[in-house]
């Protein structure tokens, strides 16, 4: 008797006897399903993918650690800093940096720029030399050679590597101070450049020019080891946390240290919006669907009423007929959870190795099929089911007791 409902569920289900119309409509709450389950399944995984196109953008806007003033711009004490950070064992490398916006002007065209000037061993925290697309990144051996931000050349059309001087682009940034006015030259500092080389900016660095930190020193009229930030590679980027705490209680409480994870924190806040919202989405068109699963077992129950009142006139509890159908629902959930989440990693490795699907013309929409996504999208699936089928099997002694 233990196990009579759910066979009975299981032969409502697959019998190839019986209503075509019940059967058609069973097998059709089945496929709604499915339906549901498999893009629940692909747009998580699509954003899943995001998320590792997202970091593969940002790893290189942030260091691993990141010492800014705790009040003012410029950076007080750069020695006792650049001593603790030599000392401490965790710290492979690190790089001062001074980042202003700027004018840049050449042959009539300008545009406003991010002027980031770094020292020479920027390179080794921010592997940015490996991107040049074009030219080669700075020797830093004078300040007037930097590295340019692939659109804002496009824009300005500066020539690449040329010796002459009329290939010279000239910046322009504005003077601090009071008083009057009397000459050009009270208004603003300027500085030609020579353009070595092109990087993608890839959306986080549009509009950047890399240059020596000598050349904004001299643009903002700053003394010389003077910096804005100080930009840190760990031996371990897993000991963040804990480098972070080894230099606040070294150093002076007038400066700031932040991990590349709070240094994003806005834009993970916003990705992890857009996903829940998705999710959020995805669940209500999941919960809506069982709904074709109610429709089901009322049709199951309507059809089977004569049946159902022959098994409990035979002795079949009550009890039992009603997991009768819960187990009937359960079956449609299940079937339909598996099939979605077959079709949906179809999908997911047809578009992984075609990358057919496309978000622009040269760039598919990233996949990334992860076990979690397995368990968030049945878990979803799995409960409104039971729910529902739970509910719907409550009502089956109105039917069976109707003439």
């Amino acid at each position: 008797m233990k196990n009579i409902a759910f066979y009975i569920a299981s032969r409502y289900l697959i019998s190839k006897k019986g209503n075509t119309a019940v059967t058609f409509i069973t097998w059709l709450a089945v496929g709604a399903m499915s339906v549901a389950v498999t893009a629940m399944f692909v747009i998580i995984s699509v954003f899943s993918g995001l998320e590792d196109f997202n970091k593969d953008l940002v790893k290189d806007l942030h260091a691993d650690l990141t010492i800014k003033s705790a009040s003012g711009k410029v950076l007080k004490g750069t020695h006792k800093i650049l001593s603790a950070l030599k000392k401490n064992p965790e710290v492979a490398a690190f790089s001062r940096v001074i980042e202003e916006k700027v004018y840049i002007n050449f042959n009539g065209k300008g545009d406003i720029a991010f002027l980031r000037g770094v020292d020479s061993a920027y390179a080794k925290v921010n592997p940015i030399h490996q991107s040049v697309g074009y030219g080669v990144y700075p020797d830093f051996v004078f300040n007037d050679e930097v590295l340019m931000e692939n659109s804002l050349n496009l824009r300005l059309s500066v020539p690449v590597h040329t010796e002459s001087e009329k290939d010279f682009a000239t910046l322009y940034m504005p003077k601090p101070g009071k008083g009057l006015i009397n000459k050009e030259e009270d208004i603003y500092n300027r500085k030609n450049i020579f353009v070595t080389g092109i990087f993608p900016g890839k959306e986080q660095l549009n509009n950047y020019i890399i240059a020596p930190i000598g050349l904004s020193e001299e643009l903002l009229t700053l003394p010389k080891n003077s910096a804005y930030t100080i930009v840190i590679k760990l031996k371990n980027p897993e000991k963040a946390n804990e480098v972070r705490d080894d230099l606040m209680n070294v150093l002076d409480k007038n400066i700031s240290i932040s991990t590349k994870s709070e240094e994003n924190a806005a834009f993970w806040k916003m990705i992890n919006t857009e996903k829940l919202f998705i999710y959020l989405i995805f669940g209500l068109v999941i919960f809506i669907t069982t709904f074709n699963l109610a429709g089901a077992i009322i049709i199951l129950q309507l059809d089977k009423r004569e049946q159902a009142r022959s098994l409990v006139s035979l002795g079949f509890p009550m009890s039992h007929l009603r997991k009768t159908y819960f187990y009937t629902g359960l079956l449609i959930v299940v079937a339909g959870i598996i099939s979605g989440l077959v079709l949906g990693t179809l999908l997911c490795l047809f578009q992984e190795y075609t990358g057919i699907f496309k978000v622009v013309e040269d760039l598919p929409f990233p996949i990334r099929i992860e076990w979690k996504n397995y368990v968030i999208v049945s878990g979803t699936a799995f409960v409104f089911g039971l729910l529902i089928s739970w509910f719907f099997s409550k009502i089956s002694k109105g039917y069976i007791t109707k003439s």
